[in-house]
């Protein structure tokens, strides 16, 4: 049986740092509330008003080609999931496609929040399980600073910017995409989403000046879903797939808030060891943290890790997928 391997991993964050104590100048906030409340410590911000969430992911997909030794060319299928998309069209999936010279592969965005990644990766591995396509990447970019409200400090000190990106390959071993449960519950668009820049609101002098084109997001509710949410599904396609606390190697969990994160360990129950964490260093990338996390734990994933992938997202999306690791990332 053809299963869906991920064989490559790779991360791309702009240079410029936002630490919180450069926040505590702009807005009223501290480093203490902002690292006891999310434990995040700074984020990546991009300054350069010329760039967009595709040049991002051309920096993630072209690292990935170099690392795995294969040209653009050879890419079959390339999806980008993303919130922050260059443009309402064309997709920025195909952007990227091309500022990489991926000239054979056709693609797609795909908008599913920050469990966008998740969304695209079991998505992905269909095309690689029927047979059909050899080489699919998916990306994970955003660049959340371009629709943050900088006055808004329940939001602005939460997310930052970056890519991530993965190659899918076929293999008969016993590795790869093992299982996937995934959920959307669209009465949560009220608790987070942009008001504006859509077709129910469409940008008008009147959206901008209200503010309407930015994250809106209640806080406490959406924290609420998320705990629970995220929790429940990663202990869910554990016991889906026989898989006990110590079967697993590494809690994978997107990077939105730290509490979210350990309680879903929690609810695993997998110690702190077993949880990759990068979130002090990144902030809420949206759709790029899970493949951020990949990108820097690789050196420490050894050829048959259990990985659960699992995140939480406005919308509301969230899910798990299982994954067995297919190669010795120290090599």
């Amino acid at each position: 049986m053809i299963k869906a391997a991920i064989t490559a991993v790779a991360g791309y964050v702009p240079d410029n740092i936002v630490t919180n104590k450069d926040l505590e100048k702009m807005i009223d906030t501290t480093d203490e509330w902002i690292t006891t409340r999310t434990g995040i410590k700074e984020r990546h911000i991009e300054n350069d008003p010329k760039k967009a969430t595709s040049d991002m992911g051309v920096k993630a997909v072209q690292l990935l080609c170099k690392k795995r030794g294969i040209s653009p060319e050879e890419i079959d299928l390339l999806i980008c999931a993303t919130v922050t998309p260059d443009m309402v069209f064309p997709a920025t999936a195909n952007i990227i496609a091309a500022k990489v010279g991926a000239n054979k592969a056709w693609g797609f965005d795909l908008s599913a929040a920050c469990s966008g990644f998740l969304y695209g990766v079991s998505t992905g591995a269909q095309f690689i399980e029927t047979g059909r396509y050899k080489k699919v990447v998916i990306v994970g970019a955003d660049m959340m600073s371009r629709i943050l409200n900088f006055e808004d400090r329940a939001t602005c000190v939460i997310f930052g910017d970056g890519a991530g990106a993965i190659l899918l390959e076929p293999t008969t071993e016993d590795v790869g995409i093992k299982d996937f449960v995934l959920h959307s519950d669209g009465n949560g668009a009220t608790y987070l989403h942009m008001k504006a820049g859509g077709s129910l609101n469409p940008a008008s002098i009147d959206t901008v000046t209200n503010k309407m084109h930015y994250v809106h997001q209640e806080g406490q509710t959406v924290f609420k879903h998320a705990v629970y949410n995220m929790a429940e599904v990663s202990a869910n396609i554990m016991e889906k797939n026989h898989l006990k606390a110590e079967d697993v190697s590494w809690l994978v969990a997107h990077q939105a808030n730290k509490r979210i994160i350990d309680a879903t360990a929690s609810r695993m129950g997998v110690g702190a060891e077993k949880v990759m964490m990068n979130i002090e260093r990144y902030g809420n990338t949206t759709a790029g943290t899970i493949p951020l996390l990949l990108w820097d734990y690789e050196k420490q994933l050894k050829k048959g890790d259990n990985l659960i992938l699992s995140a939480f997202g406005g919308g509301f999306t969230w899910g798990a997928i299982y994954v067995k690791w297919a190669y010795d990332g120290n090599k």
